[in-house]
């Protein structure tokens, strides 16, 4: 068949046109392939395919370094060039991995090799750099052991990002093994790969190596950039230590450089962190003295300071600072500002900034609504706090497992359990699967209940959904044990903790300590402090508290005694608890004398006594009064007086004990009777009336351990201010239950 035939033909729907070739087709690609051969003028010969790609290239370059915030147009750009050369690939695999963007980074490296263009040291060091951002360092290391199969070496920045990476991920041990390869690798390592390795000492707080590595580093003649200072203040920031954090600032300026807002603001947040925030403003107010400005970040580290002293005032201070220094307050800022808010309850004004924030264009994310969620769950009213999961639906944001754990922590400091699980059924129905912490939470709720059966049944349920058991898990068990008083059980949870290899830390001690000083079983919890100290464990104040509550509840004060200044010789001050404790224990001594002592011994050291001392001190002196000294009476009347000016009042059960023990002291009244009975609840009067009537159906034996108790129940170093708070009153009423049934 002929050309010719072919013309005017229609193959899959198109016509075609046959054209005969005389040549000049073929005649103009020889000369173009001539002209690429011999170049032009002594240039390289550019075509019009050359030209447009290097126009496209050129385009891609300026959109990576002019917007790199802008994924859409770099990504726009990059699929511009037809054929994008190893140099295009690796500049976009290099822009994927400063996102942290590994799938995409991947995606790139592999369409590269799709092309057939192999990668180079560089490419490799962008991939590996795009896991090690990631945090997968797995797949880092696993594109290391391809780079060897193929005989491409490790480079010097290959090996700082492969150690930055480990550091990030507080693998310092990792960082060091690889840290060694490169010194036995390549023999002039820089400031950046020993500013990596430094920081991964600093992050696992093992100050000691990092400042052998700052040496040793100066002694090979590298000179340390402000960075690493930066590196080593926040190192000791972590660890409290604020000597060293200011031998470093100074050490800053004595190098030769110029302190920076990041230098100011490591101070800054290392005396927010340890409490010292007037500290901090000083160094606020010097920082602005050497005209360095504040940033959002230095602002945050203020607000979070005052946020743990809940100072709402000056929060609020530093926020109009920041309205004022023309700052357009970011997210971080804005959570802050809520949590403050819903700090002092004001709900309403919470949500209120969440508005704001919409307005300003400023997307709230799941931890901008978990303050105001637990909020409302510990108020109980669970209705507004589901309203607040419809507002985050409703602005874009979805509801994570962190903001239901939010909802379920709230419920479980209120002790409402029921409601608490019944989130869990709302969880599945979201499509949100419990965690570890959902699951530990309720343990803990329990465990404060003293409901071990249902601890070890939700423990079971984390177990079994292969979710992560760690020391918080564990705590939650052995809290719930210790507070049951099965203690055989806590030891078989500590046993299950040495074979899962999860060393035990200061909370687990404390809660064992705890349990044992419950039964009064003094030579355990001796026994436990010194299995606390040989792991290189400080006892802190709640250890030492609880071991005097156990030596006071076996009636060993010598002992006590002993251990109180043993403490105060490590450096760790004795609290209200801690004298509350003692005094507890004199008063349960009998040695009434020793108790008044140690409670002015407290006021002495700046204490301020609380509602458990008094009564725990007033019970046990009236009960002694009648046959004691007259230091006694005299101890009375002054406890009476600064109860008084404290405005202190008891509840009627033990207005009641007391107005017993004063009959047995003055049997027609007097000046003790008028001044104690100042204490007492303002319907006494009337109850009063009601018991005299009834006096003999009243049983008049109490037992001064019976009342101690009821004011000191819980009163250790383990349990918190508000349960003991709340089982006093439940004593309390319980104690004014039963006397109005024998009234009745």
């Amino acid at each position: 068949m002929k050309a010719e035939e072919f013309d005017g033909m229609e193959f899959h729907g198109r016509v075609l046109t046959v054209k005969l070739d005389d040549g000049r087709r073929m005649k103009a690609k020889t000369e173009k392939r001539k002209n690429w051969v011999d170049g032009e003028d002594g240039k390289d010969y550019r075509s019009s395919r050359h030209e447009e790609r290097e126009g496209s290239t050129k385009a891609f370059r300026k959109v990576l370094t002019s917007q790199p915030e802008n994924w859409q147009a770099v990504v726009s750009a990059f699929e511009r060039i037809k054929k994008p050369s190893r140099r295009e690939f690796g500049l976009m695999v290099g822009y994927y991995a400063r996102r942290g963007d590994m799938h995409r980074a991947r995606q790139t490296f592999e369409s590269m090799r799709a092309r057939g263009i192999d990668p180079s040291t560089h490419v490799y060091t962008s991939l590996i750099h795009a896991y090690a951002v990631g945090r997968d360092m797995e797949e880092a290391l696993s594109c290391v052991r391809k780079m060897k199969e193929e005989g491409i070496e490790m480079s010097l920045v290959t090996y700082s990002i492969v150690v930055g990476g480990f550091a990030k991920i507080g693998n310092a041990e990792a960082a060091d093994c690889w840290f060694k390869k490169a010194k036995e690798r390549h023999t002039n390592l820089n400031a950046i790969i020993y500013g990596n390795i430094i920081y991964a000492y600093c992050q696992a707080c093992n100050m000691d190596r990092a400042e052998a590595l700052v040496r040793e580093m100066e002694d090979e003649g590298i000179d340390a950039p402000l960075d690493i200072y930066h590196t080593m203040m926040d190192g000791y920031t972590m660890i409290g230590n604020e000597e060293k954090c200011l031998i470093i600032f100074k050490r800053i300026k004595e190098c030769g450089f110029t302190p920076s807002v990041i230098s100011y603001g490591c101070l800054i947040n290392m005396y927010t962190k340890i409490g010292k925030v007037s500290k901090a403003m000083e160094v606020s107010k010097m920082m602005k003295s050497v005209g360095i400005k504040h940033n959002m970040k230095t602002y945050s580290m203020l607000i979070n300071g005052f946020l743990k002293l809940k100072d709402w005032t000056n929060i609020f201070a530093v926020f109009e600072d920041v309205v004022k220094d023309g700052l357009k307050p970011d997210v971080v800022l804005y959570n802050n500002i809520i949590k403050a808010f819903c700090g002092m309850g004001n709900m309403d004004r919470a949500i209120h900034m969440v508005k704001e924030m919409q307005k300003e264009r400023c997307r709230p994310t799941s931890h901008t609504f978990m303050p105001i969620i637990h909020g409302f769950a510990r108020a109980g009213e669970m209705r507004r706090a589901l309203e607040i999961f419809d507002m985050m639906s409703q602005g874009g944001c979805i509801p994570t497992v962190h903001t239901f754990n939010a909802l379920v922590l709230g419920l479980v400091e209120k002790r409402k359990m029921e409601k608490a699980v019944k989130i869990l059924d709302q969880m599945t129905l979201a499509g949100v699967s419990p965690d570890e912490h959902t699951y530990t939470t309720i343990m803990h709720g329990y465990a404060a209940l003293g409901d071990t059966g249902k601890a070890f049944e939700y423990f079971t349920k984390l177990r079994n959904e292969g979710l992560h058991l760690d020391v918080f898990t564990y705590e939650a068990l052995l809290k719930a044990c210790c507070k049951s008083g099965r203690m055989q059980s806590a030891l078989a949870v500590t046993r299950e903790m040495n074979a899962q290899k999860i060393p035990r830390n200061t909370f687990v001690y404390n809660i064992l300590i705890d349990g044992w000083a419950r039964r009064g079983d003094v030579w355990e919890a001796a026994d436990l402090m010194q299995q606390m100290k040989q792991e290189g464990l400080q006892p802190d104040i709640h250890t030492y508290t609880s071991f005097i509550n156990a030596c006071c509840k076996a009636g060993d004060m010598l002992r006590a005694t002993k251990t109180m200044e043993e403490m105060e010789a490590a450096g760790v001050k004795p609290n209200v608890k801690t004298y509350t404790t003692l005094i507890h224990g004199w008063a349960n001594a009998s040695l009434q004398e020793k108790a008044l002592s140690c409670f002015e011994e407290m006021k002495l050291a700046g204490l301020k006594p609380d509602k458990a001392v008094y009564h725990c001190l007033m019970t046990s002196l009236l009960s002694r009064a009648n046959v004691a000294e007259a230091c006694i009476y005299s101890g009375i009347l002054s406890l009476c007086r600064e109860m008084i000016e404290f405005e202190l009042t008891v509840d009627m059960g033990t207005a009641v004990y007391w107005s017993k023990c004063l009959r047995k002291i003055e049997r027609i009244g007097g000046e003790l009777t008028q001044t104690l009975q100042k204490t007492f609840p303002p319907d006494w009067n009337a109850h009063h009336s009601l018991e005299a009537n009834y006096e003999s159906d009243i049983n008049d034996e109490h037992s001064i351990h019976g009342d101690n108790d009821m004011f000191l129940a819980g009163v250790n170093g383990g349990d918190s201010d508000e349960e003991d708070d709340d089982h006093h009153d439940s004593k309390g009423f319980n104690q004014r239950r039963s006397l109005e049934s024998k009234l009745d």
